[in-house]
């Protein structure tokens, strides 16, 4: 099946691993860097994010290889896989780009990838896109997320003016999740462990039960799908956070790989924000 006319071919870039490193027993860094990201460029925004593409196993092409040539010569079925991951750092003195990746065992692509690679292979990932950083002139900010939230929560915190308030609640596993988180604000981190219950539902609690302070909020909410649903509609409809204050959106979804989700997820985020706002 040849590409369908108009389709946009992303920008794709090729870099080598440089180091690998198991930073909690479910979070793996990997760091890129070599000749291929020498026009690359990151930084605007604190939720920048790249999709690693992996070829099929059977894909008659390997690394690096020609996204645009792949897609309008060989069927869907061939074409990469895309997977997306937030830029935990960019480095533009040295040129590398640090990705922190989940890895909960055998399933999925991303994350037994990050498992295996070695320094010195070469990946292959389109991007950046983004479109959040911590503004300045808030008077205080929220964060909220699940694992997948961690990385931009981390670079966002990161970005804080020196004694800004802020609110940080992520939810992990359990206590050996955890990360050093480094900020210059004046930020309330609190580290809520899932352990069996359902992904999202301490965070959904932690955000309702907090007294809001005074003064504007800008918001980054992200993560799991459906209790980002649920904090949409707290913040939005309860607590009157305007759009234009509040980054939120479902990074994933329970029950669905990436290209599941994807594939819904327009027409998912516009049936909650038409529910909710109708409400």
């Amino acid at each position: 099946m040849a590409e369908r006319p108009g389709r946009r071919n992303p920008r794709v870039t090729c870099a080598q691993v440089r180091r690998v490193e198991r930073l909690t027993p479910h979070m793996i860094r990997v760091v890129l860097g070599g000749p291929g990201l020498a026009a690359f460029s990151a930084g605007q925004y604190t939720d920048h994010y790249v999709k690693l593409l992996f070829p099929p196993e059977d894909a008659p092409y390997q690394v690096p290889f020609d996204l645009q040539k792949v897609r309008e010569e060989l069927p869907r079925e061939q074409w990469p896989a895309m997977r997306t991951y937030t830029v935990r750092h960019w480095d533009a003195d040295r040129r590398e780009l640090t990705l922190d990746v989940v890895h909960h065992g055998p399933e999925g692509i991303a994350g037994p990838w990050a498992a295996r690679v070695q320094a010195g292979e070469q990946v292959c990932f389109a991007g950046p896109g983004g479109g959040y950083a911590p503004d300045p002139e808030a008077d205080w900010h929220l964060l909220v997320g699940d694992e997948s939230a961690l990385p931009a929560i981390a670079a966002s915190l990161e970005r804080l003016p020196q004694g800004a308030p802020a609110h940080v609640f992520v939810e992990v596993s359990g206590p050996e999740e955890e990360q050093k988180l480094e900020t210059a604000a004046d930020a309330s981190v609190t580290w809520l462990h899932r352990g069996d219950g359902r992904v999202g539902d301490a965070l959904v609690r932690a955000v309702a039960e907090l007294d809001f302070p005074p003064g504007r909020v800008h918001a980054f909410v992200h993560g799991e799908a459906g209790f980002v649903k649920e904090l949409r509609r707290l913040l939005r409809q309860e607590r009157g956070v305007p759009w234009e204050d509040l980054s939120i959106s479902g990074y994933w979804r329970l029950g669905l790989d990436e290209d599941g989700w994807q594939s819904t997820k327009r027409d998912w985020n516009r049936q909650v924000e038409q529910e909710q706002e109708g409400a």
